[in-house]
């Protein structure tokens, strides 16, 4: 094998590690309804289940942030790889709500170290022939994962036997082998001879937060929407639609995260000053769809609805990311883009369990419907803060 074919093979091999273990936090999504039949849950605590994965990562971005620049692109990707491995034992475990819990704490921790590790180290080992496809093709790995896991538990649940096990052994294969391609990757990262390990701080300095205030509503939105979509589209499709297919809902769900790629990546076309209003106004579409989907009962609706929804979804995460990114000062950056980060993922756990507590109250419909207007609401925000800012600054 000639030196460029490998390291295209070792490229590959990394993005893949990123797809595993990606595709590990989402397996439980079509996997709801059977927890909940089985085990006699409410949808109250499907969604604390679910919630569960935010205080993993927010935890692993706050303490690990910074720690593949001291130790190692390597090492922090094996220990991602060794809590999702520890993640799809928990579930294995199952039989009850504390490993499951459990479960979706160390499946965020090991999402929280590869959001910021395996981005970088697949750029960093990117051939020369790939260095301009390099960060496209880590956020294809990242979201492309956490769509494929929806689909894959949702076939395998629905066809084979075992369905609460299955999927789970096959994730622990795929993390060993996972496992060894970490073994053969270069070390990509300068350790410095005395690591110096911290917990990233978390701050806005004054000048930004006229940026990342509008940015972090529109993402706080867009996620929210990723959240109801892993967390609720299961009872949405079985106790509204009348679907109980578990290929089906990870379908919905896949379709969702591949939206979200193809808005990550194509908004880079869109005009700058157009990137996050666009976003914002996709997440109101979309969203509007998805409660006119939950009021007819359309599975179609629901399915444009998640399309749109995701474009929007993913428009607004990235261009206000990077307006973010743009406005901190250099020195900086880090500590605004980890509160960034924080807020996303509060964002796809707090609304969630809400959506549960009122479908408890008032029923899912009403639940769903509710939610929906919400995140129009915040969406709509975003946008006229946006338009007010450019009015100002004109």
């Amino acid at each position: 094998m000639t030196e460029s074919n490998r390291s295209a093979v070792l490229f590959f091999g990394a993005a893949m590690t990123f797809v595993v273990t990606m595709m590990g936090t989402t397996l439980p999504t079509p996997l709801y309804p059977i927890y909940q039949a089985e085990l006699g849950f409410s949808q109250l605590i499907i969604t604390v289940i679910f919630a569960a994965y935010a205080v993993g990562v927010i935890s692993a971005l706050i303490v690990t942030g910074s720690w593949s620049d001291q130790l190692g692109r390597r090492p922090m990707l094996a220990l991602g790889l060794i809590f999702s491995a520890a993640s799809a034992c928990a579930f294995l475990w199952g039989g009850g709500l504390a490993p499951l819990l459990l479960g979706r704490v160390l499946s965020g921790i090991s999402a929280g170290i590869f959001t910021g590790t395996a981005t970088v180290a697949v750029v960093e080992l990117a051939p020369a022939a790939w260095a301009g496809s390099a960060t496209l093709i880590a956020t294809a790995a990242n979201m492309g994962g956490l769509g494929l896991g929806p689909l894959f538990a949702g076939v395998l649940s629905q066809y084979l036997p075992a369905p609460l096990t299955l999927c789970f052994v096959a994730d622990l294969v795929l993390i060993a082998i996972a496992g060894m391609a970490i073994a053969l990757v270069p070390e990509t990262a300068e350790r410095p001879a005395r690591p110096r390990l911290r917990i990233q701080s978390l701050q806005v300095p004054p000048e930004v937060r006229g940026v990342f205030i509008p940015a972090a509503i529109a993402g706080f939105a867009g996620f929210s929407v990723l959240g109801l979509f892993t967390a609720i589209a299961p009872a949405f499709m079985g106790k509204i639609l009348n679907y109980d297919n578990h290929a089906l809902t990870g379908a919905v769900v896949f379709l969702l995260f591949v939206a979200s790629t193809v808005g990550q990546i194509g908004q880079a076309r869109l005009p700058q000053k157009w990137r996050l209003p666009l976003g914002c106004i996709g997440l109101i579409i979309g969203i509007a769809l998805v409660a006119m989907a939950i009021v007819m009962s359309s599975l179609m609706v629901l399915v444009t609805g998640a399309i749109v929804a995701g474009i929007g979804q993913g428009v607004a995460f990235r261009a206000g990311m990077g307006a973010v990114t743009a406005a901190s000062p250099p020195a900086r950056r880090g500590e605004v883009a980890s509160t960034f980060f924080v807020v996303l993922y509060i964002a796809i756990s707090i609304p969630v369990v809400g959506i549960g507590l009122a479908a408890q109250m008032l029923g899912l419909r009403a639940a769903g419907i509710g939610f929906s207007i919400a995140v129009a609401v915040l969406a709509a925000a975003a946008l006229a803060g946006l338009i007010i800012r450019r009015r100002a600054s004109d």
